[in-house]
């Protein structure tokens, strides 16, 4: 086989390559999935008991909740990654964000904070609701990319990212009664 033959060859396959992997890239690489994509109807009955389970999953690990005067507690929210219903099971990808406040004189503290990607699933309730089944979440450090691109799929890592605070801190000011603007400090 003549050098140019095996040039057109190796060529042509880097071409097909790169143009299987613009093909099969998300849409918006980098960005959560919209609302087109995530059957939003059901996110809006599952996404409330994801996150209260998280809040209560959450409750005692947080170094405000050791100091009884900061009366802190957790906010959690979670953004879809992925969402399947199978008859009355749903499996829910999420990137979850969840942050201890408290109360330091009339400043709101943060306290402790974790951000993590999950698998949850879900089971219909005899009442038309759901309740979580499992959970699982990502390890911390190295076997984080791997454990996300496994069990969320191989651009899953693309979307997860930093979730920003703001819902929580607004969650939190209204909780504890200071106005929209109150600073926050650290705990």
């Amino acid at each position: 086989m003549s050098g140019r033959r095996w040039a057109t060859g190796v060529g042509a396959v880097v071409v097909l390559a790169a143009t299987g992997t613009w093909a099969m890239r998300p849409a918006d690489v980098g960005t959560r999935p919209s609302a087109a994509d995530v059957d939003t109807r059901l996110w809006s009955q599952v996404r409330p008991v994801i996150e209260a389970r998280l809040v209560a999953e959450a409750h005692g690990s947080g170094y405000g909740e050791a100091v009884p005067a900061l009366d802190a507690r957790w906010f959690c929210r979670a953004e879809p990654i992925g969402l399947e219903e199978h008859g009355d099971a749903v499996r829910a990808g999420v990137d979850t964000l969840c942050v201890e406040y408290g109360m330091h004189g009339r400043t709101l503290v943060e306290c402790s904070a974790g951000q993590v990607p999950q698998v949850v699933s879900l089971a219909r309730d005899t009442d038309g609701g759901y309740r979580v089944v499992s959970r699982e979440e990502a390890p911390d450090g190295a076997g984080n990319g791997r454990w996300t691109r496994k069990h969320l799929g191989v651009f899953a890592s693309s979307l997860v990212d930093s979730m920003p605070s703001d819902a929580l801190e607004a969650a939190a000011r209204t909780h504890f009664g200071l106005a929209a603007d109150a600073p926050v400090g650290d705990c």
